[in-house]
């Protein structure tokens, strides 16, 4: 029989297909699980490439997002950890642990000869019950302010105590709470800057309303302004002397370069006038700006601030107001940022420029002391997360209690329906119960608690009414969440439950793997 691929194409059939694929994919969560939880351990990564940066993280995104993978159905699993990332900020171990957790289930049923398609169907009846037991046990205070606040509390701390960050997680959840707050509602975390400075230790860190930008104040200029109008510019300021590279001039005396170096001059001394009729008393440019026009704005009692990067420049630009531009010939047109004061001041060894009392009211930055980068980059991503969670929960008020309790919920409700049920779906419908005890019994195993034990009691709680229970990692033994304070967003938790079952659905459906030849270089002699 002729072949229909290519020589080197691979082609892998049937059970062969299923098992790589199921194998790729349980390994890639095998290999975020011990990040799961308080007690999760953190993971070094190092690149291969120039200088050999490393990374330690205990972040799922960050890690799988590192790795480059072979594996088609382990993509998948690193590709539901970015989504998981960019549309709620936390949970992305979970999800990829409980996709893991769903095809190991799976993997078990399909031995036993029943159908992926069943075992699809059932796993989506469980999804349903599972969503509405969750639903059912919400609670809601977005009308009592103070029980929202400490919600949204414990939220942070939730998410922070699984971070670099536990050790002063509430006084890193009061910055982050109180950074969202300002944001009224609004998910666009642009308006919320965070600055990293080394040295000091964590519990430096601080919030300041305002902008802060990195820059230091020029020779000779004012240092402090008030009712500050800002031009934020993206232009060339260092013209004003001729290049020597590249330019060719032809002149037959001395006398006729200097001629053209004051036409240089001249050329920029009307740009800077131009500037100046805008009306400004401050004037921030991504571009360098050279001595000559330095000299000017100084002169005019104008603040010239040069190489703002460009991150900085649209933030500057969204924060007090003003648009970036790029050509002054018609002042009128422009809008010109504002705000109240313009200050230097010192953070460590470093001078910073602060704008405080700036049009968007809700923008603030974050500035984060720590001993070393690598520190601060971990603190960053942990900080991000719960930023990301808060601004989510101040649009979806619902909450859930934490440690394994919704994964308990999520169980018992559908353990039920898989008694009810008649045919083979009622194999699926358990074993996806089974897979969402996982969570939980890893979060003990993590923390080097007896997790059969942990788990069995846990699940005796929650065949009382409105139990509250869940693992407390701290004892190491069952704890009532409430008092315990451990909450979660909702919001995060339906994604992760939506998100692992698509993507274990995905991978099930999967019966041959087809590798394509690599292209070969043709001979080129």
């Amino acid at each position: 029989m002729e072949r229909v691929l290519k020589d080197d194409a691979v082609e892998e059939k049937g059970e062969r297909a299923r098992m790589a694929a199921f194998v790729g994919a349980m390994a890639i969560a095998d290999l975020v699980k011990t990040t799961l939880g308080p007690k999760g351990m953190d993971k070094i990564l190092q690149s291969t490439g120039r200088g050999r940066s490393v990374t330690v993280t205990n972040d799922g995104a960050t890690i799988l997002k590192s790795l480059h993978i072979d594996s088609p159905a382990a993509k998948v699993l690193v590709d539901i950890s970015k989504v998981q990332d960019d549309e709620v900020g936390d949970g992305t171990t979970s999800v990829v642990v409980l996709a893991g957790e769903l095809l190991r289930e799976a993997e078990k049923l399909v031995n036993m000869k029943i159908h992926p398609m069943t075992i699809i169907a059932g796993y989506r009846m469980a999804v349903e019950c599972a969503r509405n037991a969750l639903l059912e046990r919400t609670m809601d205070n977005k009308e009592n302010i103070d029980k929202f606040k400490s919600d949204l509390m414990n939220i942070a701390m939730t998410t922070l105590s699984s971070k670099i960050l536990s050790q002063d997680k509430e006084y890193f959840a009061e910055l982050a709470v109180d950074a969202v707050l300002r944001l009224k509602g609004s998910t666009n975390l642009e308006a919320i800057q965070i600055l990293k400075k080394p040295g000091g230790s964590l519990k430096d860190s601080f919030l300041d309303e305002g902008f802060i930008l990195d820059k230091k104040i020029g020779l000779g200029q004012p240092k402090r302004i008030e009712n500050a109008k800002i031009l934020v510019a993206n232009t060339a300021m260092d013209t004003d002397k001729v290049k020597i590279y590249g330019a060719r001039v032809r002149v037959d005396s001395m006398a006729k370069v200097a001629e053209i170096e004051a036409a240089e001059k001249q050329k920029m001394r009307e740009k800077v006038q131009k500037i100046i009729g805008h009306g400004i008393n401050c004037f921030v440019n991504r571009q360098l700006i050279y001595n000559f026009p330095e000299e000017l704005f100084a002169d005019a009692g104008i603040l010239a601030i040069e190489h703002a990067d460009f991150e900085g420049i649209e933030r500057l630009a969204l924060v007090t107001g003003g648009d970036i531009a790029s050509t002054f010939d018609n002042p009128e047109s422009v809008k010109l940022g504002h705000c109240k004061v313009i200050e230097e001041i010192m953070i460590g060894e470093d001078k910073l420029i602060h704008f405080s009392g700036v049009e968007m009211g809700q923008a603030c930055t974050i500035v984060l002391r720590g001993a070393s980068e690598h520190v601060l980059d971990e603190a960053e991503r942990s900080l991000h997360d719960a930023l990301c969670v808060l601004s989510q929960t101040v649009n979806d008020t619902r909450v859930l209690f934490g440690g394994g309790w919704p994964e308990m919920v999520m169980a018992k409700a559908v353990d039920d329906l898989a008694r009810k049920t008649p045919g083979k779906k009622s194999h699926a419908i358990d074993a996806f119960s089974r897979a969402l005890q996982a969570i939980p019994t890893i979060i003990a195993d993590n923390a080097g608690l007896d997790s059969a034990e942990l788990i069995s009691q846990l699940r005796a709680e929650h065949h009382k009414e409105n139990c509250t229970a869940g693992i407390d990692v701290i004892t190491g033994s069952v704890g009532d969440m409430q008092k315990r304070g451990i909450s979660e967003a909702f919001k995060v938790k339906q994604a992760i439950l939506l998100s692992a079952t698509e993507a274990a659905e995905m991978i099930l459906r999967v019966d041959e793997i087809i590798t394509c030849a690599p292209r070969r270089r043709e001979d080129r002699m």
